[in-house]
């Protein structure tokens, strides 16, 4: 795993020696894009490198946070007209396969309508899930101006915080990173077991279902 991202730092520090600000714009659309590329690295390593090693002063932190929500924003409108493009469609037609039925989208509608705002506002402050939310925002069709207003809201203030936090510890920026790493793992220990309960319930539910129909077909 370090190895992995020791090989993306250089990665980013080659971007950012080469574009500057932009590169910070540029990386975090492909994290919020849903490609692993983590915002771990990219923020704190823009502190450091575009603010710290240049001698500026700490309020250009301020700029590394709009720089990074703002390329949180783009990629995750890419994620968001994915889902609202193409994603439905195809869940309707085929979402069957995949244990989706027309009933679960109904569903997702609903939760959407009542508590989707908070759900892409803090996911945005979440490590791993935080690029997730985009596309099933896309699919429920959630009102792309809101949509864009909350996901710069959340994205700010993450943004700002892992920048100024390789602004403080300059060179030894990646101990920020040590630090929020033992956190990867629990969250994505709840996804996996997130996941797994889902799939266990929605195969025993249509097992029961598809038992059911005969005799309902036959009274």
């Amino acid at each position: 795993m370090e190895v992995l991202e020791h090989y993306i730092l250089d990665i980013v520090a080659q971007v950012y020696d080469a574009l500057g600000w932009p590169g910070v714009v540029l990386l975090m659309a492909v994290e919020s894009a849903s490609i692993p590329l983590p915002s771990e690295l990219i923020m704190p390593l823009s502190g450091w490198m575009l603010i710290q090693a240049k001698g500026l002063s700490a309020w250009h932190v301020l700029l590394a946070g709009f720089y990074g929500a703002l390329g949180n924003l783009l990629g995750s409108l890419l994620s968001y007209w994915l889902g609202s493009w193409g994603g439905r469609p195809l869940l309707e037609r085929w979402g069957r396969y995949v244990l989706v039925t027309r009933s679960d989208l109904s569903k997702a509608d609903r939760w959407f309508a009542r508590y989707g705002d908070w759900a892409v506002f803090l996911s945005r402050l979440l490590p791993v899930v935080r690029t997730f939310i985009s596309f099933p925002a896309g699919v429920v069709k959630m009102p792309v101006l809101r949509f864009s207003l909350l996901t710069f809201a959340g994205s700010f203030p993450w943004s700002l915080a892992l920048a100024y936090g390789g602004y403080l510890l300059g060179e030894n920026w990646e101990a920020l990173r040590r630090a929020m790493r033992p956190f990867d793992i629990p969250v994505l220990l709840v996804l996996v077991l997130a996941t797994g309960a889902y799939l266990y319930t929605r195969i025993r539910r249509i097992r029961r279902e598809g038992k059911e129909a005969p005799e309902e077909a036959h009274p």
